[in-house]
């Protein structure tokens, strides 16, 4: 069996099971009833890439830092790097989204619970970018420095010619992955009521009482958002692995 074949045939089983699912709902399917709030869901969209591309953009700032203090000479530094870690991976973002939004936003005179929603994301990628940094950066092995101080490369020299681009092709990737991850983690913002894809498609549910139609176009538009990303991702791969 060919590799395409067997790709198509797997879409059509999930086709087939998620085609079995709505045709045992109790109610005919029908995605009319969302029809007028078309310009809201599509705000939704927009508002979800936007917040997702903010929170890219300041974990990849953060992480990096991250990973400065976690590879400095000062004892402190190392132990923070560690702690905030831990504190991190211990903490749900569902959790850590309520508390910025509702506490600690509170606690600095800033009531602006989106934007502290938007922190919160960023905070919580942060450590898994920073294991980004370290992969890539451990790529760049002993013998290339080596190489770079025989040859008297200048700094901007390694870094143009060397490093950076060896970086970058390992970085890419990941970051990808991370870039798919926000998108998705970025539905749990419905709860400070900000108008993403999930808030957008519930409050239509709210007015057209047509839930059942509602999760799957929700469902629908998120593959729509993440399986091109992912695609991205894998070309990408493909492409710097040559």
């Amino acid at each position: 069996m060919s590799k395409i074949l067997s790709y198509a045939l797997a879409i059509l089983t999930i086709a087939a099971f998620v085609a079995i699912v709505i045709l045992r709902q109790a109610t005919d399917f029908t995605l009319d009833p969302f029809a007028p709030y078309q310009s809201l869901i599509t705000d939704g969209i927009l508002n979800t890439i936007y917040v997702s591309i903010i929170s890219l953009l300041g974990s990849l700032v953060l992480g990096f830092v991250l990973y400065l203090l976690s590879i400095s000479r000062f004892k402190y530094f190392v132990a923070l790097d560690d702690v905030f870690t831990e504190i991190i991976y211990g903490t749900p973002l569902l959790v850590l989204i309520v508390v910025s939004a509702f506490v600690i936003g509170p606690a600095f005179g800033t009531y602006n619970r989106n934007l502290m929603g938007t922190i919160a994301i960023i905070i919580y990628m942060t450590p898994y970018m920073k294991n980004v940094y370290k992969s890539a950066f451990s790529s760049i092995t002993g013998e290339q420095y080596m190489a770079m101080d025989l040859f008297g490369f200048t700094p901007f020299q390694r870094y143009r010619y060397i490093i950076i681009p060896q970086v970058i092709r390992i970085l890419m990737p990941p970051m990808m992955n991370n870039f798919s991850l926000i998108i998705k983690g970025s539905a749990l913002l419905n709860v400070l009521a900000y108008g993403e894809l999930y808030y957008a498609i519930r409050v239509a549910q709210s007015k057209t009482f047509a839930f059942v139609e509602g999760y799957i176009l929700m469902w629908a538009l998120y593959l729509l958002i993440t399986i091109p990303l992912s695609q991205l991702t894998k070309y990408i791969e493909r492409r710097w692995a040559l």
